[in-house]
């Protein structure tokens, strides 16, 4: 496993999302909470993978719950990043929220504690006066925002005085703007960006096309469309030429492109332990820099050919 730094502290480029563990829409179901997840958290640290990333909102707090648990006997080796709901941004409710987390997860201090997203009604000083309060206090060791514009991570730390460690992002080769400012900042300022879905739900698995798409949720995933699945297949092409040539899957070329980026760690999610095992293999692929170059060109023909798409069909139902 390979690790970069947060602080004083080593995370795994290869974490765990824990986005599914406890909500009933992925279908996992009541075993999946009680035994699988339990099972994929214990492999998880004895690959090496102590970045464990939760939310209060994932499951409505059962994800923190299950981790918690699971955890009871190896709380030392994991690095537990959870997020704050943020409906106000005042000291006591972050407070209380910080503390019911603690509560979740037992444990007496949150490695990483995120903002998961802006909240436009409320002031940016009045966040950074409450994140200040969780550290003076221990209750959180680091802090960090989530969903978060470069221009308002930027103005967080000025106001609050704290270094605000990192940006968790939508970010994987078919979501890709966070080049364009997350990524370069991150690396200029020796901050993390934390990618989540670098699968995209599993569209960069190879496994669908236009004749296979998903059902469930993921129904409502722009990229598995009849549309998308097609115009993605030079991509999955080389994405499986790649894999081929390094014994490994597509969604393992994946996570390895998108950890080849510096100051990037990778929270995948995990529906068996044998998935786990297969995200965490990714951290050991070493891309070269034509690989790089063959997936970056893949990737821009098909978010090209999105825009292309939606011309062309405006311009045919304005008869133009």
């Amino acid at each position: 496993m390979r690790y970069l730094e947060i602080g004083d502290s080593r995370v795994s480029v290869v974490g765990l999302g824990t986005w599914q563990f406890g909500s009933r829409e992925w279908n996992y179901g009541t075993d999946y909470a009680n035994d699988t997840a339990k099972q994929i958290l214990e492999r998880a640290i004895e690959l090496g993978v102590n970045f464990i990333d939760t939310a209060e909102m994932y499951g409505f707090g059962a994800s923190e719950r299950i981790i918690g648990t699971a955890l009871m006997r190896s709380p030392d080796e994991a690095f537990l990043a959870t997020k704050l709901f943020p409906l106000r941004y005042s000291t006591s409710y972050v407070r209380s929220r910080c503390e019911k987390s603690m509560a979740r997860l037992r444990c007496e201090s949150i490695d990483l504690y995120q903002v998961h997203f802006p909240n436009p009604l409320e002031k940016l000083g009045t966040l950074g006066a409450s994140l200040a309060d969780l550290t003076t206090s221990g209750m959180a060791r680091y802090v960090g925002v989530s969903n978060f514009s470069v221009a308002d991570w930027e103005q967080l730390e000025r106001l609050s005085g704290l270094n605000i460690v990192s940006n968790q992002v939508h970010y994987s080769l078919l979501t890709r703007t966070p080049e364009e400012e997350h990524l370069p900042y991150a690396l200029a300022k020796s901050k993390v960006i934390i990618a989540y879905s670098p699968l995209e739900q599993g569209a960069l698995s190879g496994k669908y096309h236009r004749d296979n798409r998903p059902g469930g949720i993921r129904k409502l995933n722009r990229h598995f469309s009849t549309d998308s699945l097609e115009r993605m297949q030079p991509l999955v092409l080389v994405l499986d030429r790649i894999a081929h040539s390094h014994q490994a899957s597509p969604a393992q070329i994946a996570l390895a492109w998108v950890i080849s980026h510096p100051n990037v760690v990778v929270i995948p999610g995990a529906s068996s332990v044998a998935q786990l095992e297969a995200n965490v293999a990714a951290a050991e692929l070493q891309l070269s820099e034509d690989e790089i170059a063959e997936l970056d060109y893949a990737s821009d023909l098909y978010l090209r050919s999105g825009g292309v798409r939606l011309l062309r069909s405006v311009r045919t139902r304005l008869g133009i």
